[in-house]
């Protein structure tokens, strides 16, 4: 298990700053950690629901639960599911592939990530 030696809110930049080595640091931002919550509205229990939408949520509070995970509260009101250690390390780890899949899974459904905005499809 790999638990950070420093965690850092900035609320400006909307993004959460993960330390584990004096080398090794992640930056993650609202938006990935949002789309990528381990809460049951997001997992689906067992059938993910795509997220969409979320391009500008911000993070309004990181509280420690135990000494095993973290509770992220968003300014869209969601604040269920806890990022264990694992999960959390495994998401600044993987980002690039899962923001590249989650990017990919949003074309695919045909949705936004502006939630000021609706994708039409025409028919040929």
């Amino acid at each position: 298990m790999r638990i950070p030696t420093a965690i850092k809110l900035h609320k400006a930049s909307k993004t959460l700053e993960l330390h584990y080595d004096p080398d090794e640091q992640y930056c993650l931002d609202a938006e990935f950690l949002r789309v990528h919550s381990p809460s049951a509205e997001v997992r689906g229990h067992g059938n993910p629901v795509l997220q969409y939408g979320k391009l500008g949520v911000g993070l309004t509070g990181v509280e420690p639960v135990g000494q095993y995970a973290l509770k992220l509260t968003f300014d869209d009101g969601h604040d269920s599911g806890l990022y264990s250690w694992d999960y959390l390390y495994q998401l600044a780890r993987d980002r690039d592939r899962l923001w590249a899949d989650y990017l990919a899974e949003l074309e695919r459904a045909g949705k936004s990530r502006d939630p000021h905005e609706s994708v039409v499809r025409l028919m040929p």
